[in-house]
């Protein structure tokens, strides 16, 4: 496979449901809902998360009738060809719905290459609202709007903790509490600060934007939280840098679960130091 023309591929179709998204979020947006999991984020979406999956899966059709790649995205139900061919495209036509529907900053397109063995080999991810695009292949490196990019670490006494939600609203918090002061310990740090709100994709580039800074969920066993599409291009963008993006105890994402698409179970944790 020609994995820069697929990377290229996987930019303009990103771009073009990027474009949508950025055009109907200065527009009134009406709340829709869906099957989701136990939380109110996994349970609603837009005609523009609609609108932007279909966008995207004309742009990847050709590839996979060529390479014979399955497609997996949010707003289709999984119908397991991903389990049974080489590689699947993993698709978050619009992550961050909620900050999407409050129009706040956070939501982005995600599409992501992985293969039958896990291994995320592409990863794409566009933010519509700052037109920033953050790409990485396999083996490859990764670019920020075209040009190579090795996040800096700031020269900062303090963590960054990135969440979804505050931390006082967030289940277990004491728990999180004490690991946040463990690394801080660890770092020789003082103290953390927060940035709340956006979806699982964006949190995870904000991670390498404010490092040092980390994004974690406990594992938990209610669905809900946490999908294959909400980790797949940001995990191939975090390899390829060298940065920490596993489950919450350390092993490698699984990225291709044969029994759903939930990853909620074993938590995730994405550091950059």
């Amino acid at each position: 496979m020609d994995l820069k023309a697929l990377a290229k591929v996987a930019i303009e179709a990103a771009k073009s449901a990027g474009e949508i998204i950025r055009i109907a979020s200065e527009q009134d947006i009406e709340v829709l809902h869906k099957e989701g999991g136990n939380t109110y984020a996994s349970q609603v979406v837009t005609e523009i998360d609609r609108k932007c999956d279909a966008v995207i899966r004309e742009f990847l059709k050709p590839s996979c009738e060529k390479y014979d790649i399955a497609i997996l995205t949010e707003e289709k139900i999984d119908d397991g060809s991903r389990l049974e061919k080489d590689y699947f495209w993993c698709v978050d036509p619009l992550d961050g719905t909620l900050a999407f529907i409050n129009k706040t900053a956070g939501f982005s397109v995600s599409i992501a290459l992985v293969s039958k063995a896990e291994n995320p080999i592409i990863g794409v991810v566009y933010n519509p609202t700052t037109k920033v695009l953050c790409h990485a292949i396999q083996g490859q490196g990764v670019c920020r709007n075209e040009k190579p990019w090795h996040p800096e670490i700031l020269s900062k006494n303090s963590l960054t903790y990135i969440t979804d939600k505050s931390l006082a609203k967030t289940p277990k918090a004491d728990e999180i509490k004490v690991i946040l002061q463990q690394k801080l310990s660890k770092l020789n740090l003082s103290g953390f600060t927060e940035i709340q709100g956006g979806g699982a994709v964006w949190n995870a580039i904000r991670v390498l934007e404010e490092a040092p800074a980390l994004m974690l969920k406990l594992p938990k066993k209610e669905k809900g939280g946490g999908s294959l599409w909400d980790y797949a291009a940001t995990s191939c963008i975090f390899n390829e840098l060298g940065y920490r993006a596993t489950d919450f105890n350390g092993d490698p994402l699984e990225l291709n679960k044969t029994t759903d698409t939930f990853m909620n179970d074993k938590g995730v944790f994405y550091a950059c130091w």
